[in-house]
């Protein structure tokens, strides 16, 4: 297929970049923590991305798109935790296609 200024190629999540902020932290030694949840709706493309940060905060979530992420730290991946900033960063696996 040929794409253009008229006819674009279709949009696709390409990974994700989180900035958490946690200046109020009462345990600043414990790393925040991250897990991947089934959708509860029971979809299979999508999934929720729970980040625990510990008192006085409460987790919170996200709905991502449900692909293997690159973990590969030259490809973006990204786990740190530094001045009360959780940055999560991810992208996902690219597949090519090959004839």
């Amino acid at each position: 297929t040929h794409y253009d200024h008229d006819n674009p190629p279709p949009k696709m999540v390409q990974g994700y970049k989180f900035n958490i902020f946690y200046p109020d932290l009462i345990d600043r030694s414990v790393t925040p923590t991250y897990q991947l949840l089934p959708d509860p709706s029971g979809a299979k493309d999508t999934c929720i991305l729970r980040i625990h940060g510990g008192p006085p905060y409460e987790d919170i979530a996200f709905k991502i798109v449900n692909r293997e992420w690159e973990t590969s730290h030259k490809r973006g991946f990204r786990v740190r935790f530094e001045r009360g900033i959780l940055q999560l960063f991810f992208n996902f696996k690219r597949y090519r296609y090959r004839r």
